[in-house]
């Protein structure tokens, strides 16, 4: 598979958010509809809500795809949160190891003024890991 990297990167200064970067750029890899994904997605930016206080929204797509790649959707018996916790928690550990943090205000250096990871550079990050564990098999 060519990779989408650069795709979610222009996406994102095209003026998506940077879960909706994220997302998007592979929903379609996943059979999900790029539009409600676009939608559901719209309050993940800026560390959630564009506060800067939580996690780095182009991690929170990351892991919105995990779901989407895992889940059995068995709404009597949910039965894959495992698997889904298991690689989401592989992109967050990876994300970490690269840039320090998932946290959107040290990642932006909101207190401390220096900026560990952009926010193209978060999506670069997180859409790589993307096709590194969620799409390796394609």
């Amino acid at each position: 598979m060519e990779s989408r990297a650069e795709q979610a990167v222009e996406k994102y200064l095209k003026g998506y958010n940077c879960a909706q970067a994220v997302v998007c750029t592979y929903c379609d890899l996943f059979g999900a509809d790029k539009v409600q994904m676009f939608k559901a997605t719209e309050g993940l930016g800026r560390g959630m809500a564009g506060t800067f206080e939580g996690t780095c929204g182009a991690v929170a797509g990351a892991c919105v795809l995990a779901g989407l790649k895992t889940s059995t959707a068995n709404f009597e018996k949910p039965d894959s949160k495992m698997k889904t916790y298991t690689l989401a928690k592989e992109i967050i550990r990876r994300f970490e190891e690269k840039n320090q943090t998932i946290s959107c205000h040290v990642l932006k250096g909101i207190e401390t003024k220096k900026v560990i990871c952009s926010c193209p550079d978060c999506v670069r990050d997180a859409a790589r890991l993307v096709e590194e564990i969620l799409l390796k098999d394609k």
